[in-house]
């Protein structure tokens, strides 16, 4: 997928997980339900690796930042779709929006886009004063 030269835009309506999730992340337009998740591991999952205990999947969803809101935080996905009386005509307008913004677009520049923003997804951030002290011992 990520050698598409067209658009691809991805809408996560309830668990996106496994593998599937790697392909859905590097969609030019990530959508995301509000009250969705989305990580490539279960949180029961993570939790019987880490800890060996699946019973910990409520403080293994926590660290796995899988929420719409941590995602977006993350610049994991690009949009939250709020889950009201109009969710189905919401999604359609960010569809169509996102197409528009897309269609003049060479295949070039879309798959470029892609790969950029596949490339820069996710954001930490280093405390500079543990990063002096690393590089002075």
């Amino acid at each position: 997928m990520a050698n598409l030269k067209v658009p691809t835009i991805a809408i996560i309506i309830g668990e996106g997980s496994s593998g599937g999730a790697l392909a859905i992340g590097i969609g030019n337009h990530v959508i995301m339900l509000e009250n969705a998740i989305y990580s490539i591991l279960s949180p029961e999952g993570y939790a019987s690796i880490v800890w060996k205990d699946g019973s910990k999947a409520q403080e293994a969803a926590q660290e796995m930042k899988l929420t719409a809101q941590d995602l977006y935080d993350l610049q994991v996905i690009d949009k939250i779709i709020k889950e009201d009386k109009n969710i189905f005509n919401n999604i359609k307008k960010e569809i169509i929006t996102k197409l528009d913004e897309l269609k003049d677009k060479t295949g070039e520049e879309i798959r470029n886009e892609r790969y950029d923003k596949f490339r820069h997804m996710g954001k930490y951030e280093i405390d500079e004063k543990e990063n002096e002290n690393a590089i002075k011992k």
